[in-house]
């Protein structure tokens, strides 16, 4: 089994079948049928995958001819585990949405998102990658848009203007790039081969920077984020945040650093100011948040500030545990997302002071989030605490001081969502909350995995940093001054 295309085939089929699926019922078990096979069939390329330096099971095709542009897509370690992650929390998001009574086209649009999520993980040229930033967007767009609450029309376009207009501009530089080589290329070690200026190189890094910066998003190119994630539906906000903004940090590691090296060394004191301002500030505004969803997404951005931090000390440390951190982020933020969402089912609300006192009545509840939270802290033996050590000794190999303020991720992050799990879970119990049911079903299974990969990937991170340590070497080494 190793024929890469076949995962993006099956979920195109799947949104195409889930187009003509009217009832919610049949809709939901389709589309869980359809992401359990997309991640039975991921599972041989892991099991056949050798973790060294090589691009492994490569397919490629001559795309647009008149152009010399192909299609070829592949697999190493840094890519796989974003492959894994994708393809294994679309069927958790999807069982998430089960009570929600969605339909056919609901399903359709994240089934088609997959397909442009993994076109961007597996392509080795730049237009292919284009594409599929590209596809990734629309589905996105219209599920915040449709079903999302609040001001969402406003928001959402807000949303797409930012996105697109990154986009534009990576598109500029790509165009401008395929048009330095002798045969005009667009694959990726034609691109990585070109010798240009360092003027050049300045551009060309702001250019593909803003365009990755905007959709992790790093400071000050967040705006977008925190209204987004709050009133997107649930299983947008996951899809958001658990998968689609690990496209941007993907990009940092894949294109911008091999083929703008000069421009990322003139300008990498400039961004890690950036991520490490982020990260301070935005755990300073969820210590003040009072809606749950906004507390997690200024909790994500800090996070990824981290992350990109890690990627830019230009370490392989830093990149070792921007990869493992990836995964661990997806995991951590999905879960958290999936609490705040079956709590505001419960209650109707999710300002933390409608809240308090529910583990009285929700035992098996408040243990996945206490472990779930204990993971997104970075607790020894959970899952974000060997990717936060990695990324801190990047960042510390890149400047001391830098990875001082860096470390203000983990006790803020600690201070806030302790207060987050104290202000839902702990005190006096509401009288209108007695007859409160705790998780059961589709919710206990969710929560379940999520825990227990939590718990996995803390206690055996070699799982993820075996398949990423030769590539992640390698790729430093690539990189031409």
């Amino acid at each position: 089994m190793d024929n890469l295309f076949i995962l993006l085939l099956v979920p195109v089929i799947a949104a195409l079948v889930l187009c003509f699926v009217k009832g919610s019922g049949p809709a939901k078990w389709i589309a869980l049928g359809f992401g359990l096979l997309e991640l039975s069939l991921s599972i041989p390329f892991l099991c056949e995958f050798t973790p060294d330096a090589t691009i492994q099971f490569e397919q490629r095709w001559m795309w647009i001819a008149s152009l010399g542009i192909q299609f070829h897509i592949g697999l190493d370690g840094i890519s796989l585990p974003l492959v894994l992650l994708t393809n294994g929390l679309i069927p958790i998001i999807v069982l998430s949405s089960f009570g929600k009574g969605y339909k056919g086209n609901f399903y359709a649009l994240i089934s088609f998102m997959q397909t442009g999520l993994l076109l961007v993980f597996l392509a080795l040229d730049a237009f292919s990658f284009y594409v599929g930033w590209e596809i990734a967007l629309i589905p996105i767009y219209f599920i915040c848009a449709l079903w999302g609450d609040g001001d969402r029309i406003r928001i959402n376009l807000k949303f797409f203007v930012y996105t697109f207009f990154g986009s534009i501009l990576m598109l500029v530089a790509l165009i401008f790039l395929y048009n330095q080589g002798a045969t005009r290329s667009l694959e990726w070690n034609d691109l990585v081969a070109l010798n240009l200026r360092e003027s050049t190189q300045r551009w060309i890094f702001w250019a593909f920077f803003l365009a990755f910066a905007i959709k992790i998003p790093i400071f000050p190119f967040h705006t977008w984020q925190p209204d987004t994630y709050t009133h997107a539906p649930s299983a947008g906000t996951m899809l958001l945040a658990g998968i689609m903004l690990k496209m941007g940090i993907y990009g940092l590691i894949r294109w911008l650093l091999p083929i703008a090296p000069f421009g990322v060394m003139a300008y990498s004191q400039l961004i890690m100011v950036l991520c490490i301002v982020g990260i301070v500030y935005a755990s300073l505004i969820a210590f003040k948040q009072q809606d749950a969803k906004r507390l997690i997404a200024y909790s994500s951005i800090a996070h990824v500030g981290l992350i990109s931090a890690g990627v830019i000390s230009w370490h392989a440390e830093g990149l070792q545990g921007a990869v493992i951190q990836m995964v661990n982020h997806g995991l951590s933020v999905v879960g958290l997302f999936f609490v705040i969402d079956i709590l505001q089912q419960r209650t109707g609300r999710r300002n933390l002071s409608d809240w308090g006192g529910l583990a009285a009545r929700m035992p098996r509840l408040a243990v996945a989030f206490l472990i779930l939270l204990m993971g997104a802290v970075g607790l020894p033996l959970t899952n974000g605490f060997i990717g936060e050590f990695l990324l801190l000794k990047g960042v510390f190999d890149f400047g001391v001081w830098y990875a001082v303020f860096g470390g203000l991720t983990l006790i803020l992050g600690a201070v806030y969502m302790l207060r987050f799990y104290q202000k839902t879970m702990l005190g006096p119990l509401t009288e209108q909350h007695e007859a409160i049911a705790d998780i059961k079903g589709h919710e206990l299974v969710v929560l379940s995995v999520l825990v227990f990969f939590t718990l996995f990937l803390g206690i055996w991170p070699k799982v993820i940093l075996h398949l990423s340590e030769a590539s992640v070497t390698n790729l430093l080494n690539q990189i031409k001054f």
